[in-house]
């Protein structure tokens, strides 16, 4: 029993030495660096062109050109033109409609009779006027001779013109003056005499009736309506047969060798294209683009004109573009898909009127401007970049903007910047970050290793 006791207390002794030895011998925890919290961000390098600026906007294309078809004369529809017809198109000079002649031709000969009658009466009043002028001729001449008056009687012409007593009283005073001194006295003679007036009557009458012609042949031409440009039918009231009133309408029609697009801008915009309120001889190119079936169709068009006046509701400037040969069809404005055909221009489709449309106007020249993804626009006009491991903040100065991108000064920007894309919890100018390697090609760094893997062990498999 004492043996018992003996060797559990050198087993308890023993546990507490080894214990005291383990607790004196127990080195202290090891020690490591605070990790750093670096958050991972997403960055692309910035692309820098150089060149003119494309200035971008929308806008709607209406036509250059239209009118509402309506009858000068009146009258009953006895033609009418099988194209005119919503939709369809119209040729320049095409006959569009015809009101019935007959009433019109029957006015044109009645004028052409009035004329006829007034240059008869024309020739008499100049023959009546040749034989005043003859008549008062030979009255001068009776006066010249000593007994001139003695034979002028009532039934002579010449006493029309004055009384046989004035001209006897002329007579007596012939060769004297004032206060009875000698002196040439002239007789004064009706203005009637010489029948000009009648004459001058008669021409007036003339000219009226050669007017009246004018507007009878007039209004028959305009029993004939033709189209006065090239066209696309929009709407149309028209019957064959029906009676139209001047000024009623009938329909209405585009001109189809230009449209144009409207495309507001704001001020900043509007600034960036050089020489728009000074066009005169410039050409500011520019060009429209609208989707058709899955394909972008662009054509090329120039700035035709620039509204001086705000828009009330968007305060914008209106910039017109002018399209030429609108139904001509788009140039396939993207590329196509591997084994999909692409569109020719007998396949293109024309250009719709009201269709609204993306455009590119050429701008000024710049040395040297970065194209910013819009995603990488912080509040305040910053983007965010990386240098040297380190976040940078940057003001910058946008010249124009887009729903994608935006177009910025590269002043402050550095060498090759590379901006950040996602968004950050936090963002102070100076700390670290880590830049997120690209999804491809972190798999197309991935790929050879998986395969040296997988070759690996199937070597170790055939190992012994």
């Amino acid at each position: 029993m004492h043996r018992q006791r003996v060797i559990g207390g050198l087993i308890l002794l023993a546990a507490i030495v080894i214990a005291a030895l383990l607790i004196f011998l127990r080195g202290g925890p090891e020690e490591k660096p605070p990790e750093e919290n670096i958050p991972l961000v997403q960055a692309q390098p910035l692309e820098i062109k150089s060149g003119n600026l494309m200035v971008q906007g929308a806008g709607t294309v209406r036509a250059r050109e239209e009118l509402t078809l309506s009858a000068e004369v009146a009258g009953k529809l006895v033609y009418v033109n099988p194209n005119l017809r919503e939709g369809q198109s119209v040729a320049r000079g095409a006959t569009l409609f015809r009101i019935d002649t007959a009433d019109y031709r029957n006015a044109v000969q009645t004028a052409q009779a009035d004329v006829a009658s007034q240059n008869v009466a024309v020739m008499e009043a100049r023959e009546e006027v040749s034989l005043a002028r003859a008549e008062l001729e030979r009255f001068q001449q009776r006066g010249a001779s000593s007994n001139a008056y003695a034979s002028v009687d009532s039934s002579d012409y010449a006493a029309r013109i004055l009384p046989p007593d004035m001209l006897t009283k002329g007579q007596d005073m012939k060769g004297q003056g004032t206060n009875g001194q000698p002196g040439n006295t002239a007789t004064p003679t009706n203005g009637l005499a010489t029948r000009e007036p009648q004459l001058q009557s008669a021409r007036a009458a003339l000219r009226r009736a050669q007017a009246g012609l004018s507007d009878a042949q007039t209004a028959l031409k305009r029993t004939t309506v033709r189209a006065p440009f090239s066209g696309v039918v929009r709407s149309e009231d028209i019957a064959l047969g029906s009676y139209v009133t001047p000024g009623q309408s009938l329909g209405t029609m585009v001109g189809t060798a230009d449209f144009e697009a409207v495309i507001p801008l704001s001020e900043s915009e509007a600034a960036l294209i050089p020489a728009l309120w000074r066009l005169g001889s410039n050409r500011i190119e520019a060009s429209v683009y609208s989707d058709y079936g899955g394909t972008r169709y662009r054509w090329q068009a120039f700035v035709d004109r620039a509204n001086s006046v705000l828009n009330p509701q968007t305060r914008t400037i209106d910039v017109f573009l002018r399209i030429p040969n609108p139904l001509r069809g788009g140039a396939p404005a993207v590329t196509q898909k591997e084994g999909q055909k692409s569109a020719g221009a007998s396949g293109a489709p024309p250009l719709f009127v009201g269709s609204f449309v993306e455009a590119e106007i050429t701008g000024r020249a710049l040395d040297e401007y970065a194209v910013l993804p819009l995603a990488a626009l912080r509040p305040g006009n910053q983007i965010w970049l990386v240098r040297e491991g380190r976040l940078r903040i940057v003001n910058v100065d946008i010249l124009q903007r887009t729903d994608k991108e935006a177009l910025i000064e590269t002043a402050g920007l550095g060498e090759k910047p590379v901006v950040i894309l996602g968004a950050l919890k936090t963002a102070t100018d100076g700390q670290q970050v880590r830049i997120a390697a690209d999804r491809k090609t972190a798999s197309s760094k991935t790929k050879p290793g998986k395969s040296k893997t997988k070759a690996t062990r199937s070597g170790a498999d055939k190992a012994p």
